[in-house]
């Protein structure tokens, strides 16, 4: 049984001790955020778990106020475990677990929101904060917070029962982006212009997806009084996609891709075939756990820049491709992982096969583990130029190299210690203006 919130204790100090308490509260913590942890020292003690791109912590601490944020999973005794995933109106579902620990063991209660594609940033965060308030209550009912809580209900302004949705866009999303870069030196000048387009439309039965960007950049380096030396490169990808599903665990549909990539020595190239998919778990568990098989055959055809290592100009050729996928989050950390080989069916020693692998694990408490790594092997290189590729392409990446394997790794451990508690926010100084990202 939790002990009821201490009383705070009031002294009164002569002003030679009073000084000295104060720096002594100048040295260690600030006297403010003491007397924060200490109102709030028996709550419940949560710890958050969930995909920071679309979790503002320090909004969720300033809104839930009735418990106590911790760092370590150990010293909770609620586990929050957030995910999220996209929505076919162009919003995002997102799935709360609430895993009861030490007095709660056992207890365990899922809640979802999902949001709209033309909900605002606050908007979305006040939904996660209604929504995580909400799992919350069963645990908080168990303490003696329970009764500084007030429930208060909003009434819609009709009371009519919900029926079928009457969509004047019948589920169809559509997202067009454009912009572009300038920079500059007294020898060098650079400028880009990219854009996309892609349109959804996403129901139970039946999903599509188009999606198409572009990029063209052009840089000039004064290498001399007479020599400029000017980099043109363009690059255009789109790819549609159209799934029917069969059940829990069955999918079955096509893909389709085009290309136009200096780099890959390609002004054109196109792949289209069928393609099937079977998820171990069921569909519906895809924001916890996935493990899934694909298989796609098709056509690819090539039109090249020049002439290839192999004599050709342009060809058609079959293709097919085999992909093992397997995403995981659980309160012990998260795995993410897939095996992919395809292989051209004219000539079968030309294939590629990439492993990739993204690993999150808590060892102990405030010790954590991360590790993402990728490896392929290379043997379906046919766009490579016959020419000799100059000096200051290869060094530009304006061209690609032959090769016969590909490898990155990335390995960080990190250990938090210190105070249990996370409750506080203080955004001062934090430099929260503005931000630049530069292509």
């Amino acid at each position: 049984m939790m002990r009821a919130p201490a009383r705070e204790t009031f002294l009164t100090l002569r002003p030679a001790a009073a000084a000295l308490a104060l720096v002594a509260g100048l040295i260690h913590l600030p006297a403010g955020g003491v007397a924060q942890q200490r109102a709030t020292i028996d709550a419940i003690q949560v710890f958050l778990d969930c995909q920071s791109m679309f979790c503002d912590f320090d909004h969720f601490r300033r809104e839930v106020v009735f418990v106590n944020w911790v760092r370590d999973r150990q010293d909770a005794h609620v586990h929050v475990l957030g995910t999220s995933q996209s929505t076919g109106g162009g919003g995002r579902e997102f799935t709360f677990a609430f895993i009861g620990l030490r007095e709660f063991a056992g207890r365990s209660d899922t809640l979802r929101y999902v949001s709209r594609n033309t909900d605002t940033e606050a908007e979305v965060r006040d939904g996660q904060v209604r929504t995580l308030k909400l799992g919350l209550i069963r645990y908080v009912a168990a303490t003696p917070l329970a009764e500084r809580i007030q429930i208060a209900y909003q009434a819609p302004a009709t009371q009519a029962p919900a029926g079928p949705v009457d969509d004047a866009w019948d589920y169809w999303v559509f997202q067009i982006r454009a912009g572009g870069s300038i920079d500059g030196e007294s020898q060098q000048r650079a400028h880009s212009f990219n854009g996309s387009l892609s349109a959804t439309r996403i129901t139970e039965p039946l999903k599509f997806t188009l999606r198409s960007s572009g990029r063209y950049s052009r840089d000039e380096f004064e290498l001399d009084s007479v020599t400029t030396y000017i980099n043109k490169q363009t690059n255009f990808n789109a790819d549609a996609l159209l799934v029917f599903s069969l059940g829990d665990h069955w999918s079955a549909g096509g893909t389709t891709s085009a290309r136009s990539s200096t780099r890959l020595n390609e002004d054109f190239s196109f792949q289209a075939g069928p393609a099937i998919e079977f998820d171990v778990f069921p569909y519906k568990e895809s924001t916890r756990r996935q493990l899934t098989f694909m298989y796609t055959a098709g056509l690819s055809a090539f039109d090249y820049e020049s002439e290839t290592i192999f004599d050709k100009t342009a060809e058609v050729l079959p293709r097919h491709s085999l992909e093992m996928s397997l995403a995981v989050r659980q309160p012990w950390g998260s795995i993410n992982g897939s095996l992919e080989g395809s292989q051209y069916l004219h000539d079968l020693e030309r294939h590629q096969i990439t492993l990739f692998t993204g690993i999150s694990l808590r060892l102990f408490r405030g010790l954590s583990l991360n590790l993402f790594s990728s490896v392929g092997r290379i043997k379906d290189q046919l766009y490579l130029p016959k020419a000799d590729i100059p000096p200051e392409e290869i060094l530009l990446r304006r061209r690609q190299l032959g090769t016969d394997y590909r490898y990155n790794a990335n390995i960080n451990f990190s250990y938090t210690f210190g105070s249990k508690f996370n409750n506080i926010v203080n955004p001062r100084m934090g430099g929260g203006g503005f931000f630049f990202f530069f292509n």
